[in-house]
C-alpha cells in the first residue's frame, strides 16, 4: 500500500467524519430550537388561559372598560390562533400590552387592587410572564447557535444540502417597549 493511497484514504475518513458529525451538528440544534419553542408555548398556552379569568374578575369593578377588557380577549385569541412565528411574535405584542393597560386599570379601582382573586391571578401571571421572559431567551439563544453555525463555512454547505433556513427569533417590537398610556 503506496503513501499515496494512504493518505487519500486518511481524507475520505477525515471528510466523511467531518460531514457525518456536522450534519447530527444541526439536527441537535434543530431539536434544541424545536423544544426550545415548545416550552415557550406552553408557558404563552398558561398565560392564555389565566386571561380569561382576570377579564371576568376586572369586570365586575371596572364595567365601562368594556372595550379594553374585549380587546384583551381579542388579542388573546389572535394570539392563540396565530399561523406563523412572525404572526405570533405581533399577536403575542398586542395581547402583553393590553394586559398592562388591564393592570393599570386596576390602579384607579382600589376595590379591584384589593380583590384576593385579582391578586392571585396577578400574581400567578407576572409569574407566568417571568417564565415566557426565560423561555424567550433560551429560544433565542437556541436560534443563535442555529443560525451562526448554519451560515459559518464550511458547515453553510452542508446546512445547503441539507435545506436548513434560518430561524426567526421572539423579539418584542417598538410598541412594546414603550410605557402603556392610561387615561380616563
Amino acid at each position: 500500500m503506496s503513501i499515496g493511497l494512504i493518505i487519500i484514504i486518511v481524507a475520505v475518513i477525515a471528510i466523511a467524519g467531518f460531514f457525518v458529525s456536522t450534519y447530527n451538528g444541526f439536527i441537535r440544534l434543530r431539536n434544541k430550537v424545536e423544544e426550545a419553542f415548545a416550552t415557550m408555548d406552553a408557558y404563552l398556552k398558561k398565560r392564555w388561559d389565566l386571561i380569561p379569568n382576570l377579564v371576568e374578575t376586572v369586570k365586575g369593578y371596572a364595567k365601562h372598560e368594556q372595550d379594553t377588557l374585549e380587546k384583551v380577549i381579542q388579542a388573546r385569541n389572535l394570539a392563540m390562533n396565530s399561523s406563523s412565528m412572525s404572526e405570533l411574535q405581533s399577536n403575542e405584542n398586542t395581547l402583553a400590552a393590553g394586559l398592562k393597560s388591564i393592570f393599570a386599570l386596576s390602579e384607579a379601582y382600589p376595590d379591584l387592587k384589593a380583590n384576593q382573586n385579582f391578586v392571585n391571578l396577578q400574581n400567578q401571571l407576572q409569574s407566568v410572564e417571568n417564565d415566557i421572559l426565560q423561555s424567550r431567551k433560551y429560544y433565542n439563544a437556541v436560534v443563535k447557535s442555529f443560525n451562526t453555525k448554519r451560515e459559518l463555512f464550511p458547515a453553510s454547505i452542508i446546512a445547503g444540502m441539507m435545506n436548513l433556513e434560518k430561524k426567526e427569533y421572539f423579539e418584542i417590537d417598538d410598541e412594546e417597549r414603550e410605557n402603556v398610556k392610561v387615561s380616563f
